[in-house]
Protein backbone atom coordinates (compact mmCIF):
# COMPACT_ATOMS: atom_id res chain seq x y z
CA UNK A 1 0.00 0.00 0.00
CA UNK A 2 1.53 3.60 -1.35
CA UNK A 3 1.06 5.97 2.24
CA UNK A 4 0.23 9.29 0.59
CA UNK A 5 -0.85 12.04 2.77
CA UNK A 6 -2.77 15.05 1.63
CA UNK A 7 -1.19 18.71 3.14
CA UNK A 8 -5.23 19.58 3.59
CA UNK A 9 -4.17 18.20 7.14
CA UNK A 10 -1.69 21.54 8.05
CA UNK A 11 -4.05 23.88 5.53
CA UNK A 12 -3.93 26.49 8.27
CA UNK A 13 -0.37 26.27 8.68
CA UNK A 14 2.77 26.91 5.99
CA UNK A 15 3.53 24.84 3.96
CA UNK A 16 7.49 24.90 4.55
CA UNK A 17 10.30 22.00 4.14
CA UNK A 18 10.48 21.60 7.73
CA UNK A 19 7.38 20.48 7.89
CA UNK A 20 7.70 18.45 4.90
CA UNK A 21 10.90 16.56 6.87
CA UNK A 22 8.62 16.07 9.17
CA UNK A 23 6.06 14.07 7.01
CA UNK A 24 8.91 12.15 5.63
CA UNK A 25 10.67 11.35 9.15
CA UNK A 26 7.25 9.48 9.89
CA UNK A 27 7.93 6.99 6.93
CA UNK A 28 5.09 8.69 4.65
CA UNK A 29 6.44 8.14 1.02
CA UNK A 30 4.56 10.81 -0.65
CA UNK A 31 1.88 13.73 -0.22
CA UNK A 32 -0.96 15.66 -2.42
CA UNK A 33 -0.29 19.61 -1.80
CA UNK A 34 -3.56 21.92 -1.33
CA UNK A 35 -3.19 24.71 -3.33
CA UNK A 36 -4.52 27.19 -0.80
CA UNK A 37 -2.06 30.41 -1.24
CA UNK A 38 -1.95 30.92 2.76
CA UNK A 39 -0.88 27.28 2.90
CA UNK A 40 1.26 26.81 -0.04
CA UNK A 41 1.71 29.56 -2.52
CA UNK A 42 1.63 28.34 -6.46
CA UNK A 43 2.04 31.87 -7.22
CA UNK A 44 5.57 32.79 -5.78
CA UNK A 45 8.22 31.28 -7.33
CA UNK A 46 10.89 31.63 -5.20
CA UNK A 47 9.02 29.59 -2.36
CA UNK A 48 8.62 27.00 -5.39
CA UNK A 49 12.01 26.86 -5.84
CA UNK A 50 12.67 26.45 -2.23
CA UNK A 51 10.32 23.20 -2.54
CA UNK A 52 11.95 21.87 -5.76
CA UNK A 53 15.24 22.29 -4.17
CA UNK A 54 14.47 20.58 -1.08
CA UNK A 55 12.62 17.43 -2.84
CA UNK A 56 15.53 17.08 -5.51
CA UNK A 57 17.98 16.29 -2.19
CA UNK A 58 15.28 14.23 -0.25
CA UNK A 59 12.64 11.09 -1.08
CA UNK A 60 9.44 12.58 0.09
CA UNK A 61 7.66 12.69 -3.51
CA UNK A 62 4.64 15.05 -5.03
CA UNK A 63 1.96 12.84 -5.69
CA UNK A 64 -0.70 14.95 -6.90
CA UNK A 65 -1.84 18.41 -6.28
CA UNK A 66 -5.23 19.29 -5.33
CA UNK A 67 -6.44 22.49 -7.25
CA UNK A 68 -7.75 25.20 -5.62
CA UNK A 69 -11.76 25.36 -4.66
CA UNK A 70 -11.54 29.41 -3.50
CA UNK A 71 -10.69 32.89 -5.64
CA UNK A 72 -7.69 34.52 -4.85
CA UNK A 73 -7.06 36.96 -2.15
CA UNK A 74 -3.29 37.03 -1.80
CA UNK A 75 -0.77 34.80 0.36
CA UNK A 76 -1.66 36.36 3.39
CA UNK A 77 -5.84 35.71 3.56
CA UNK A 78 -8.74 33.22 2.42
CA UNK A 79 -11.69 34.67 0.50
CA UNK A 80 -14.10 31.65 1.67
CA UNK A 81 -15.74 32.36 -1.88
CA UNK A 82 -15.80 29.18 -4.55
CA UNK A 83 -13.64 29.32 -7.33
CA UNK A 84 -15.58 27.16 -10.05
CA UNK A 85 -15.02 25.48 -13.36
CA UNK A 86 -18.61 25.35 -13.83
CA UNK A 87 -20.02 28.64 -12.92
CA UNK A 88 -22.12 30.18 -15.14
CA UNK A 89 -20.89 33.30 -14.89
CA UNK A 90 -18.35 33.47 -18.03
CA UNK A 91 -16.34 35.65 -16.31
CA UNK A 92 -16.12 33.80 -13.08
CA UNK A 93 -15.25 30.69 -14.91
CA UNK A 94 -12.64 31.91 -16.89
CA UNK A 95 -10.87 33.30 -13.98
CA UNK A 96 -11.04 29.93 -12.26
CA UNK A 97 -9.80 28.32 -15.27
CA UNK A 98 -6.34 30.63 -15.23
CA UNK A 99 -6.07 30.22 -11.73
CA UNK A 100 -6.43 26.23 -12.28
CA UNK A 101 -3.08 26.61 -14.67
CA UNK A 102 -1.51 28.73 -12.30
CA UNK A 103 -1.49 25.55 -10.51
CA UNK A 104 -0.44 23.23 -13.12
CA UNK A 105 2.55 25.36 -14.05
CA UNK A 106 3.89 23.96 -10.66
CA UNK A 107 4.85 21.04 -12.76
CA UNK A 108 7.80 23.56 -13.89
CA UNK A 109 9.42 23.35 -10.56
CA UNK A 110 8.86 19.95 -9.55
CA UNK A 111 7.04 16.81 -11.14
CA UNK A 112 3.47 15.33 -10.17
CA UNK A 113 1.31 12.83 -11.85
CA UNK A 114 -2.51 14.30 -11.14
CA UNK A 115 -4.49 17.24 -10.25
CA UNK A 116 -7.31 16.31 -8.35
CA UNK A 117 -10.25 18.82 -9.63
CA UNK A 118 -13.78 19.72 -7.75
CA UNK A 119 -16.08 20.56 -11.05
CA UNK A 120 -18.71 22.04 -8.40
CA UNK A 121 -19.53 23.59 -5.26
CA UNK A 122 -21.84 21.17 -2.60
CA UNK A 123 -24.25 23.95 -3.18
CA UNK A 124 -24.68 23.52 -6.79
CA UNK A 125 -27.59 22.34 -8.60
CA UNK A 126 -27.23 19.88 -11.36
CA UNK A 127 -28.11 22.51 -14.19
CA UNK A 128 -27.41 21.18 -17.71
CA UNK A 129 -25.60 24.70 -18.04
CA UNK A 130 -23.26 24.19 -15.07
CA UNK A 131 -21.93 20.57 -17.03
CA UNK A 132 -21.63 22.54 -20.47
CA UNK A 133 -19.38 25.18 -18.52
CA UNK A 134 -17.25 22.15 -16.68
CA UNK A 135 -16.95 21.05 -20.47
CA UNK A 136 -15.74 24.23 -21.96
CA UNK A 137 -13.47 24.76 -18.67
CA UNK A 138 -12.16 20.78 -19.14
CA UNK A 139 -11.73 20.47 -22.85
CA UNK A 140 -8.99 23.75 -22.27
CA UNK A 141 -7.67 22.29 -18.80
CA UNK A 142 -6.94 18.81 -20.06
CA UNK A 143 -4.59 19.68 -22.50
CA UNK A 144 -3.04 22.35 -20.76
CA UNK A 145 -2.06 19.48 -18.03
CA UNK A 146 -0.77 16.98 -20.92
CA UNK A 147 1.44 19.64 -21.78
CA UNK A 148 3.19 19.55 -18.16
CA UNK A 149 2.64 15.55 -17.80
CA UNK A 150 -0.31 15.84 -15.55
CA UNK A 151 -3.49 14.30 -15.55
CA UNK A 152 -6.78 15.80 -14.36
CA UNK A 153 -8.76 13.60 -11.81
CA UNK A 154 -12.35 14.68 -11.11
CA UNK A 155 -13.59 13.70 -7.53
CA UNK A 156 -16.91 13.15 -6.76
CA UNK A 157 -18.17 15.96 -3.81
CA UNK A 158 -21.14 16.12 -1.82
CA UNK A 159 -23.95 17.20 -3.39
CA UNK A 160 -26.27 16.48 -6.15
CA UNK A 161 -24.14 17.55 -9.03
CA UNK A 162 -20.59 15.81 -9.02
CA UNK A 163 -22.05 12.17 -7.99
CA UNK A 164 -20.20 8.82 -9.05
CA UNK A 165 -23.32 8.71 -11.55
CA UNK A 166 -23.10 11.91 -12.77
CA UNK A 167 -19.38 12.20 -13.08
CA UNK A 168 -19.37 8.82 -15.01
CA UNK A 169 -22.08 10.11 -17.11
CA UNK A 170 -20.17 13.60 -18.24
CA UNK A 171 -17.08 11.61 -19.18
CA UNK A 172 -19.25 8.91 -21.47
CA UNK A 173 -20.89 11.77 -23.23
CA UNK A 174 -18.04 14.52 -23.36
CA UNK A 175 -15.32 11.50 -24.32
CA UNK A 176 -12.54 14.26 -22.93
CA UNK A 177 -8.96 12.60 -22.91
CA UNK A 178 -6.24 13.26 -20.37
CA UNK A 179 -9.72 13.08 -17.60
CA UNK A 180 -9.56 10.44 -14.81
CA UNK A 181 -11.03 10.29 -11.43
CA UNK A 182 -10.36 10.59 -7.74
CA UNK A 183 -12.30 7.87 -5.93
CA UNK A 184 -13.41 10.30 -2.49
CA UNK A 185 -14.56 7.43 0.56
CA UNK A 186 -16.09 10.15 2.84
CA UNK A 187 -17.63 12.09 0.13
CA UNK A 188 -19.39 8.32 -1.19
CA UNK A 189 -20.50 7.46 2.15
CA UNK A 190 -22.33 10.78 2.32
CA UNK A 191 -24.13 9.79 -0.98
CA UNK A 192 -25.05 6.78 -2.42
CA UNK A 193 -22.57 4.79 -0.22
CA UNK A 194 -18.90 3.37 -0.37
CA UNK A 195 -19.26 0.38 -2.55
CA UNK A 196 -21.76 1.64 -4.79
CA UNK A 197 -20.06 4.63 -5.88
CA UNK A 198 -16.70 3.00 -5.99
CA UNK A 199 -18.19 0.37 -8.82
CA UNK A 200 -19.55 3.22 -11.18
CA UNK A 201 -16.46 5.34 -11.15
CA UNK A 202 -13.39 1.99 -10.68
CA UNK A 203 -12.26 1.82 -13.99
CA UNK A 204 -11.54 5.47 -14.24
CA UNK A 205 -10.15 5.73 -10.83
CA UNK A 206 -5.91 7.05 -10.60
CA UNK A 207 -5.92 8.16 -7.05
CA UNK A 208 -8.44 8.68 -3.99
CA UNK A 209 -8.98 10.27 -0.95
CA UNK A 210 -9.67 8.52 2.24
CA UNK A 211 -11.18 9.49 5.38
CA UNK A 212 -14.34 8.77 7.25
CA UNK A 213 -17.39 10.75 8.53
CA UNK A 214 -20.67 9.21 10.39
CA UNK A 215 -23.03 9.55 7.32
CA UNK A 216 -24.75 12.20 8.99
CA UNK A 217 -24.56 15.13 6.04
CA UNK A 218 -21.57 16.08 7.61
CA UNK A 219 -18.09 16.06 5.61
CA UNK A 220 -16.24 15.42 9.05
CA UNK A 221 -13.01 14.08 7.14
CA UNK A 222 -12.20 11.89 10.13
CA UNK A 223 -9.22 9.57 10.26
CA UNK A 224 -10.56 5.88 9.10
CA UNK A 225 -12.21 3.85 11.54
CA UNK A 226 -13.45 7.00 13.56
CA UNK A 227 -16.53 7.08 11.25
CA UNK A 228 -19.10 4.58 10.03
CA UNK A 229 -17.56 3.50 6.43
CA UNK A 230 -17.15 0.05 6.54
CA UNK A 231 -13.47 -0.20 5.94
CA UNK A 232 -13.17 -4.13 5.65
CA UNK A 233 -15.28 -3.64 2.64
CA UNK A 234 -13.51 -0.63 1.25
CA UNK A 235 -10.35 -1.90 1.09
CA UNK A 236 -11.66 -4.86 -0.61
CA UNK A 237 -12.75 -3.30 -3.12
CA UNK A 238 -9.95 -0.48 -3.51
CA UNK A 239 -7.35 -3.07 -3.64
CA UNK A 240 -3.56 -3.10 -3.24
CA UNK A 241 -3.02 -0.94 -6.40
CA UNK A 242 -4.60 2.60 -5.91
CA UNK A 243 -2.29 5.06 -3.77
CA UNK A 244 -4.40 5.58 -0.65
CA UNK A 245 -4.18 9.40 0.08
CA UNK A 246 -5.51 10.18 3.55
CA UNK A 247 -7.00 13.51 3.51
CA UNK A 248 -8.45 14.97 6.91
CA UNK A 249 -9.42 18.06 8.48
CA UNK A 250 -6.43 19.80 10.84
CA UNK A 251 -9.63 19.16 13.93
CA UNK A 252 -9.78 15.12 13.34
CA UNK A 253 -6.04 15.01 14.62
CA UNK A 254 -5.78 18.44 16.97
CA UNK A 255 -3.17 16.42 19.05
CA UNK A 256 0.10 14.71 17.69
CA UNK A 257 -1.50 14.37 14.38
CA UNK A 258 1.60 12.64 12.96
CA UNK A 259 1.75 9.61 15.36
CA UNK A 260 -2.02 9.07 14.78
CA UNK A 261 -1.86 9.92 11.04
CA UNK A 262 1.11 6.77 11.49
CA UNK A 263 -1.31 5.02 13.65
CA UNK A 264 -4.17 4.28 11.32
CA UNK A 265 -1.77 3.88 8.00
CA UNK A 266 -0.63 1.17 10.30
CA UNK A 267 -4.17 -0.31 10.88
CA UNK A 268 -4.84 0.31 6.65
CA UNK A 269 -2.14 -1.82 5.61
CA UNK A 270 -2.51 -4.76 8.10
CA UNK A 271 -6.50 -4.40 7.02
CA UNK A 272 -5.68 -4.02 3.57
CA UNK A 273 -2.92 -7.30 3.68
CA UNK A 274 -6.05 -9.30 4.90
CA UNK A 275 -8.15 -8.01 1.77
CA UNK A 276 -6.54 -10.13 -1.20
CA UNK A 277 -6.71 -8.45 -4.42
CA UNK A 278 -9.64 -6.93 -6.01
CA UNK A 279 -10.81 -7.45 -9.21
CA UNK A 280 -10.13 -4.31 -11.05
CA UNK A 281 -9.91 -2.86 -14.83
CA UNK A 282 -7.08 -1.69 -15.79
CA UNK A 283 -7.06 2.48 -15.65
CA UNK A 284 -3.73 3.61 -16.55
CA UNK A 285 -3.64 7.57 -16.69
CA UNK A 286 -4.22 9.04 -19.75
CA UNK A 287 -0.60 10.32 -20.98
Amino acid sequence: MQRVLSSYVFSNRKLTPALLAEVQGAGIGAVELFCLRTHFDYHEAQELRDLAGWLAGHSLKVHALHSPTERDSGSNRQSGIPLSISDLERSRRLEAVDEIKRALDVAEYFPFSYLVQHVCSSRDEADPRRWDAAFNSLEHLALFARQRGVTIALENTPGEMATPHNLRQFLAETRLGNIKFCFDTGHAHLGEGVAAGWEIMRELVVTTHVHDNRGEDKDEHLLPFEGTIDWKATLRAIGRELPLVLELKAEAVPEHPLEKIVGVFEKLEKATAGTGHAARASSSPDR
